[in-house]
This record gives C-alpha cells, structure tokens and sequence, in this order.
C-alpha cells in the first residue's frame, strides 16, 4: 500500500502533466507491442514535426485510406539527384539471334 506522501506525489505528478494537457490511458495490446506503443507514445508527447508525421501515418494506417496520388513522383523530387543532369537514355538493341 503507497503512504499518504507517496499518494501526495502521485497526485501532484498527474496534477502538472494535466496542466500541460495530458491525459492517462489504459491500452489494451499485446505484449510484444509494449515498447512500440511507449515509443510511439513519447514520439506523440514531444509534439514536434516529428510528432505530426506520426499521427499522419497513424491516422492513414487506421482509416484505411488509399493513400494520396502522387506520392511516387514527390518521393523521386526530393531525391538527392534532382538536378544532377544523369543520361539516362539507353541504347536501343534488337537482342540476339535466335536458330529454332
């Protein structure tokens, strides 16, 4: 049983965290996800850009939603080989001969 100073602390602790807008909950998970949900939990708290991206993907994850047209070609724009001016052109051969 906790003492009446650790009850106090306790109360205080949840007290300040409520103050900066958090809010307990109980998950229900299997064990094996424990970490990824108390990592994915502190990710969420730290509420950077970082914090946004998860939420996104979280978000996509559950909805279910297709995701965006698009993605692919935004994917190779932020390649790092954007303006490297690469020959990419292949030359144009008719393949081997073949004796049946």
């Amino acid at each position: 049983m906790a003492t009446t100073a650790q009850k106090r602390a306790i109360k205080n602790y949840r007290a300040r965290l409520t103050q900066r807008g958090f809010k307990r909950f109980e998950v229900m998970a299997l064990e094996a996800d424990r970490e990824l949900i108390r990592s994915l939990a502190r990710c969420l708290a730290e509420d950077g850009a970082k914090a946004d991206e998860a939420r996104a993907a979280v978000k996509a994850v559950v909805a279910g939603e297709p995701p965006k047209p698009g993605g692919v070609l935004a994917a190779l724009r932020r390649s790092p080989l954007v303006g490297a001016e690469l020959d990419l052109t292949r030359p144009r051969e008719e393949g081997r001969g073949i004796d049946l």
